[in-house]
């Protein structure tokens, strides 16, 4: 795939927001079945039927990122407490009271793509995962205010680093935001850490998912057997929030939405 970081026309960007949109709609589908006692297998069953009867295509079940990697199995990323992202959904992985759990979506619908994610608290959690989960959603924000045409990349990348940094937790290094378009994944790539004024410049009609994943512990990461599973080296908890945005000259356009999840 080029490296060249691709500007999307108002036509394209209004397709794109159909597909974010309808990730979020899924995500609230989800978040009302998320309860101690439910697998994470029923979550992807029921999110894949409702991407399709919308006339889409779960975006990540068999994505395969290279010609030597594992196909992904699933419809969702289901990452419970230490996992940080692309865990498995499986019969025998039962969500339990006090868990966390991102959910990742992306959908493919009329050549577009849409992708987000959302922390999902099951039953009651403690205090400290309340926190993390109130400041990863909150370090996104702090990177999407910066996310502003004339800007470099870098300022999101710092605003966000700097925020989940001030209340003690750590930033995933190896795992970054990306662009989005007619490929679930393009250029630029979007740290959640680093240097204001680096990066490119920040220009009308780019399209972005920025997706802070913040460790409640230290930031290394590892990969578990299945090759996909990222998880958080000491076992800590870890949170994902992850918003698609477009450059605009002035505020930036959100075009996936939470609203879905949070106003049920």
């Amino acid at each position: 795939m080029s490296n060249v970081i691709t500007y999307k026309t108002e036509e394209e960007i209004a397709r794109l927001r159909t597909s974010a949109q309808l990730v979020g709609k899924t995500l609230a589908e989800v978040g009302k079945r998320i309860e101690p006692g439910v697998s994470t297998l029923d979550l992807d069953n029921l999110a894949e039927e409702f991407i399709r009867d919308n006339g889409a295509i779960p975006a990540f079940k068999n994505y395969q990122p290279k010609f030597d990697d594992r196909p992904f199995p699933c419809s969702l990323c289901v990452s419970v407490n230490e996992e940080v992202v692309h865990g498995f959904a499986l019969a025998d992985k039962v969500l339990q009271e006090g868990d966390i759990v991102s959910i990742d979506c992306g959908v493919l619908k009329d050549g577009y793509y849409g992708d987000s994610a959302y922390t999902f608290s099951v039953g009651e959690v403690s205090s400290k995962k309340k926190k993390l989960l109130e400041v990863t959603k909150a370090s996104l924000m702090k990177g999407i205010e910066k996310a502003i045409e004339g800007n470099r990349l870098g300022e999101i990348s710092n605003a966000i680093q700097k925020h989940a940094e001030l209340y003690g937790f750590s930033v995933v290094r190896e795992m970054v935001g990306h662009g989005v378009g007619t490929h679930l994944h393009e250029p630029p790539e979007v740290p959640n850490y680093g240097r204001r004024r680096s990066g490119p410049r920040l220009k009308a009609g780019m399209v972005l998912a920025i997706e802070p994943m913040i460790n409640m512990g230290r930031r290394h990461i590892s990969i578990a057997e299945d090759g996909w599973t990222v998880f958080a080296s000491d076992h800590q908890p870890s949170a994902h929030f992850e918003h698609m945005i477009v450059i605009r000259n002035g505020a930036p356009e959100i075009l996936t939405t939470f609203g879905f999840i949070e106003n049920n």
